[in-house]
């Protein structure tokens, strides 16, 4: 996608330990058009998939997630990250890793907004890792709905997380693929650069 490539070369800073920042349009202020423009990529690349839950992980991924839906005319469904006084009733539970704070999340989400029938389409804002994407399809899996895939904004493509899940079988629909940035000169390689003259 063309102008999210532009929108990170112009404006995403490279810091050291492959942390890409993003935060000035994508995961802390938000670009409402450029999300506008990613909901619609999305519907088009996953137009055959008959979606009717997204669904992503608190924080980051939720604004992403609920502009994406209003292209598929669908409710968005978020794991929370922790057990609170107002999510009733029985859970699907499982742990992710996060890659940007280091650290290990029980994530929930509750049963009666996940279940059979459900074609879900995970959403969100980075792939490095995959530990995130894979918590995810194991609630899914464990709700015994079905996993259409994951729609992804950036995907580090030099990180693993991409590959792991492909090989299980999910697809994954990624907006920008970095193959290569350098914190020294500020430069970002994307996959195709050289095919579509990016």
């Amino acid at each position: 996608m063309k102008e999210l490539k532009d929108r990170i070369r112009r404006d995403g800073v490279i810091k050291a330990g492959n942390v890409l920042k993003v935060d000035s349009f994508l995961n802390h202020q938000m670009d409402i058009g450029l999300f506008e423009q990613i909901g619609q990529e999305f519907k088009r690349r996953f137009a055959d998939a008959k979606v009717n839950k997204i669904l992503t992980i608190e924080a980051s991924g939720i604004g992403i997630a609920c502009v994406v839906a209003q292209s598929f005319h669908v409710p968005v469904v978020f794991a929370k990250k922790t057990q609170t006084k107002n999510i009733a009733g029985e859970v699907y539970t499982t742990q992710v890793e996060s890659y940007t704070h280091g650290r290990i999340y029980d994530v929930i989400v509750a049963k009666e907004f996940l279940g059979k029938g459900d074609k879900v389409l995970l959403i969100d804002d980075f792939l490095a890792n995959g530990k995130a994407l894979e918590g995810l399809a194991k609630l899914v899996e464990d709700s015994g709905a079905e996993l259409v895939g994951a729609g992804i904004v950036i995907e580090k493509g030099f990180q693993v997380g991409g590959q792991l899940l492909r090989s299980k079988g999910i697809r994954i629909e990624s907006l920008a693929i970095v193959e290569q940035m350098d914190e020294t000169t500020g430069t970002i390689v994307f996959k195709g650069d050289e095919r579509d003259g990016e």
